[in-house]
């Protein structure tokens, strides 16, 4: 069994087989026509669990040839251009070739003697995406496994920095007293991350959104002032440079003020709307994030890196210290006198993979603007996906996109009621799914359901758009009629 083990001995071996799943991906990336191949639950599971896991096949060739049959025959390609579903973008191949790399080499982010140029490497992204931020000199963060434990772990500096009091405001006395504010549409990984926090259940306080899906600035200013009065502790604002539905931005300069008159905490959650701090067009649509507290980016959304690649950044680095613990076998409190850099320090996690190493590629590779340019490209057609939602009297469409998301549902000309037109919206996606032929994602807007394309493709086009628009409406309509056959 040694001879799998991957050392000097056996780089060869390595090279072979690593050079066979790669040419298996590959043959099927350029053969997919189609995003997923509509297979089901039911088909899919017994292929999967008749496979007996204490009888391996001692072949890689042989493995690779089941995981077609398991895996990559009905995998979703996020690449294919009629992937339209959810914040998952086709990735570059730089990123993917340092996936390789970190992969092989096994590096562990937590401490400088498993890591050395791999901490030193994350700590150079770090400061470089808090200057495209505009945090200023004193600034620091630490990569993470995504939006929420990146938010998760904000929120976690918010709790203990309210604890002791903040200038304009009194020491929460415990929990139950802080509370945060965020907006209706925010990520749900804000409720989620109070109640790991330990706060009580009505910490997180709803502001409304406006008709752009934007918090409402003179609402978060209402309920800032009502929680000073009750006499409870205002612990953050989560401000959303990208909601997961609409691509909203909230208003970020007026927040600011607002949290600068409160002496709260902001939180910009940009895990989607990050890809502007590369964007070439677009830059200013998140002017105000410079005076956040804590950043959330996902490169892993909108800087086409695979998963995972987020990261938690802090306009004071000193704030970090609330992850901070010591252990004798690991990170011994000499070595901050020591000056020895170790990222788990910074960290929720411990054994962490080095993510920051594809980041790394693609900016040598391609640079920062190559990045802003791709993005660029998506929210550009979000625009002409928009124009040409509006002029279809077929659809009904929410809101113009700030960033490359667009809410949608169908509304048949012959059919009003708003309940027969959910099912039949719903139906449509599940039969455009069932297909393969296209993946849309749906949502909820005041009640009543409706469709999404979330653009992170620039290979996707108006023609693919208009083709997926006009599958859905075939759909939703053989259903109303079917609807309308057994209601006669």
């Amino acid at each position: 069994m040694r001879s799998h083990l991957l050392n000097d001995t056996t780089a060869e071996h390595y090279r072979r087989s690593v050079t066979e799943g790669i040419e298996r991906v590959a043959a099927k990336l350029a053969t997919t026509s189609r995003p997923f191949t509509g297979v089901t639950v039911d088909a899919l599971s017994p292929r999967i669990e008749e496979i007996d896991l204490d009888k391996p096949l001692h072949d890689t060739t042989a493995v690779l040839d089941e995981l077609e049959d398991v895996y990559l025959r009905d995998a979703v390609y996020f690449h294919h251009p009629r992937y339209l579903a959810h914040l998952n973008c086709p990735v570059v191949i730089p990123a993917v070739v340092g996936e390789a790399v970190l992969s092989a080499v096994n590096s562990s982010l937590d401490t400088w003697d498993q890591s050395a140029g791999g901490t030193l490497i994350e700590r150079k992204l770090i400061d470089w995406t808090t200057a495209r931020i505009g945090l200023g000199e004193n600034a620091d963060g630490v990569f993470t496994s995504g939006g929420t434990q990146s938010n998760l772990q904000a929120l976690l500096l918010a709790r203990e920095e309210a604890k002791p009091g903040r200038v304009g405001r009194e020491p929460a006395d415990s929990f139950s007293q802080l509370r945060i504010f965020t907006s209706e549409v925010s990520h749900f990984s804000v409720q989620k991350s109070a109640k790991l926090l330990g706060l009580s259940q009505d910490a997180v306080v709803s502001i409304p959104a406006d008709t752009d899906k934007r918090m409402q600035t003179v609402a978060l200013a209402h309920e800032l002032e009502r929680c000073k009065q009750d006499g409870l502790v205002p612990m953050a604002v989560v401000a959303t440079a990208g909601t997961t539905d609409f691509g909203s931005i909230d208003p970020l300069p007026e927040i600011a003020e607002l949290c600068d008159q409160y002496g709260v905490w902001m939180h910009v959650d940009a895990a989607y709307g990050c890809g502007l701090l590369a964007s070439v067009k677009y830059r200013g649509r998140i002017d105000g994030i410079e005076r956040a507290d804590s950043v959330t980016v996902d490169y892993h959304k909108s800087f086409f890196q695979p998963v995972s690649s987020s990261a938690v950044l802090v306009r004071d680095a000193t704030t970090l210290r609330h992850a901070t613990y010591h252990a004798e076998y690991l990170n011994p409190r000499r070595m901050v006198q020591e000056r020895i850099p170790n990222q788990v320090d910074k960290s929720l996690q411990t054994t962490r993979r080095f993510d920051a190493l594809k980041l790394w590629m693609t900016l040598r590779v391609m640079g920062a603007d190559g990045i802003g340019q791709l993005f660029d490209e998506v929210c550009d057609l979000a625009v002409e996906g928009w124009e040409l939602l509006a002029a279809d009297p077929r659809f009904d469409v929410v809101v113009a996109p700030s960033l490359s998301t667009l809410v949608f549902r169908y509304i048949p000309a012959a059919v009003t009621d708003p309940a027969e037109i959910d099912r039949a919206n719903l139906y449509a996606r599940k039969a455009l799914f069932a297909s393969g032929d296209a993946v849309v994602a749906g949502t909820k807007v005041a009640g009543r359901h409706y469709l999404k394309f979330t653009l992170l493709n620039p290979e996707t086009t108006t023609d693919d758009m208009a083709a997926v628009l006009d599958l859905i409406a075939g759909h939703a309509e053989q259903y109303l009629g079917e609807s309308l056959d057994r209601a006669s």
